[in-house]
């Protein structure tokens, strides 16, 4: 049984929509120990069972933000390169993301990092993919982050600590919660929503992420755990953000 997806929230005229062509996931397996150490209380890792062992999961997702707009001003869009840096995660027993930041090649960034308190900041992000090659190639570029992958040939196969398609699809592809730190130290949330993937299988050929380095969850030469891609999807962003009560 293929993962259904999760009803569409009727879209306000405070919320936020874009188009993310481009887009990849790029996770690595991490300790749950290790990450459980940055969570706040009441969250913790969503673990998972792989092969060898026990473990839990990060991931960068990048993408390039196309006629990214608030509802209540169509009229201004905003292309950009956009990494959101998280972890799969339960938030008192609700399963969901844990970001620990994003980073946005576009001054807008004030709005989420200076009026929302949210872990945003600028940088320079360079996102290139060729779909119809063969085999399909994804680039990120972004300051000391870099990923290039190549599409695997045949079909998506069994993803590690996963049951089948339907979870990793619905874990991995599909949350639609999300939770990170405020400026003032309290824990904010939002909440998104997208049509389900159907995205293409790729494997890293070299990538790193120091941000998840500089966290103790990887080190330089840790293979990703898998990348899954796909040229384009539609997103919902509820705006705003707001504090979280358990």
């Amino acid at each position: 049984m293929t993962f259904p997806g999760t009803p569409r929230p009727r879209p306000r005229w405070h919320h936020a929509e874009t188009d993310l062509d481009d887009f990849a996931i790029v996770s690595y397996r991490v300790d749950p120990d290790a990450l459980a150490r940055h969570l706040p209380r009441g969250f913790a890792p969503m673990k998972m069972t792989f092969g060898d062992g026990p473990g839990a999961l990060v991931s960068a997702v990048a993408f390039r933000d196309r006629d990214f707009r608030f509802r209540f001003l169509p009229q201004v869009g905003i292309d950009c390169g956009q990494i959101n840096y998280r972890a799969y995660v339960t938030a008192h027993g609700r399963p969901g993301v844990w970001f620990f930041g994003t980073a946005l090649d576009h001054p807008v960034v004030a709005i989420p990092r200076y009026v929302w308190g949210m872990p945003w900041r600028r940088a320079r992000i360079a996102i290139e993919a060729d779909w119809d090659a063969a085999p399909a190639r994804w680039e990120l570029r972004a300051e000391q982050a870099y990923c290039e992958a190549a599409e695997l040939p045949g079909p998506l196969p069994l993803l590690d600590g996963f049951a089948g398609e339907s979870d990793w699809l619905e874990r991995l592809t599909h949350p639609t919660l999300g939770w990170y730190r405020r400026g003032d130290g309290r824990v904010g949330t939002y909440s998104i929503w997208h049509p389900v993937m159907r995205p293409r299988h790729l494997a890293a050929t070299s990538a790193r992420f120091p941000i998840f380095e500089r966290l103790g969850l990887i080190t330089p030469g840790t293979v990703p755990h898998s990348v899954l891609a796909q040229p384009s999807l539609h997103f919902d962003i509820h705006t705003p953000p707001r504090r979280f009560r358990a």
